[in-house]
């Protein structure tokens, strides 16, 4: 399918805002119109700008759409059948992405996880095993389905491998190298040379872990169940890379007993 299309409409229809009623509106740019949801959004991969959006029904879409992605995978993904979902028209659909790749990327970016820098926790131990938490958290909710869903396609689609690496890679290899700069600064760890390398190592034993194994760790009787693990399941494998991690970064892993001790008296 491709994007709608102004021509054969009456240009006096749907007049264009008045910038003195609607400072803050732009031009439309894909047919929008009055009373759909549509409105001034954020400029897509194209530049341009519509009028204000309806951001409830954008969210309706993008979580329709990582349904239908679970469901089918991305090659049998089509418009109709998320605009369907999300109880709308594919007119709607198209008024906000203009391809199924562009609302596939939609997706990827509004499930981004936050991995924003958080306080220093004031040991390596303590940053690393918030980090791990952070990332079994991705990986086992919305985030982790769209990279279940999306892996295989981004192999092949250079617009969706830059969406994920955007998304998913980059941040931890932002954060990794912040929690690191810090553990030097304090003296517990050697200069890393190759910080990015520490990122990889966050990522690819998780995604292993949870996206290549059958069963979790704990198994069909424990914690973890067949459709996914649950938090406290995710937390405890997160918790159980943390000494391989220290190790490798040349730090000691602080026994649990010295942990807890230590955070009594301080």
């Amino acid at each position: 399918m491709t994007g709608l299309t102004r021509q054969g409409q009456d240009p006096n229809r749907h007049p264009r805002p008045n910038a003195a009623q609607e400072p803050n509106a732009a031009q439309e740019g894909d047919g929008a119109q009055e009373g759909d949801g549509a409105g001034p959004s954020a400029p897509g991969r194209d530049g341009r700008r519509g009028r204000r959006r309806d951001a409830a029904l954008d969210r309706a879409l993008l979580e329709a759409a990582l349904a239908v992605l679970a469901e089918r995978g991305y090659g049998a993904l089509t418009t109709a059948a998320v605009a369907a979902r999300a109880g709308v028209s594919t007119a709607t659909l198209y008024r906000r992405w203009r391809s199924k790749e562009d609302l596939v990327v939609g997706a990827v970016l509004a499930h981004a996880p936050d991995l924003a820098p958080r306080t220093d926790t004031g040991t390596l131990e303590g940053d690393l095993r918030a980090l791990l938490r952070d990332k079994a958290a991705t990986l086992t909710g919305p985030g982790g389905r769209l990279l279940r869903a999306l892996t295989g396609e981004a192999a092949h689609n250079a617009v969706l491998a830059e969406a994920l690496t955007t998304a998913f890679v980059l941040p931890v290899g932002r954060r990794v190298a912040e929690v690191v700069d810090r553990a030097v600064a304090r003296g517990e760890i050697p200069p890393v040379e190759q910080p990015d390398l520490v990122g990889d190592l966050v990522i690819g034993p998780m995604v292993s872990r949870f996206f290549l194994r059958p069963l979790p760790p704990g198994g069909p009787d424990g914690p973890c169940g067949p459709d996914g693990p649950e938090a406290p399941c995710a937390e405890e494998t997160a918790d159980r890379f943390l000494p391989f991690l220290l190790r490798a970064l040349g730090a000691r892993a602080v026994p649990p007993g010295e942990a807890r001790a230590r955070d009594a008296a301080g």
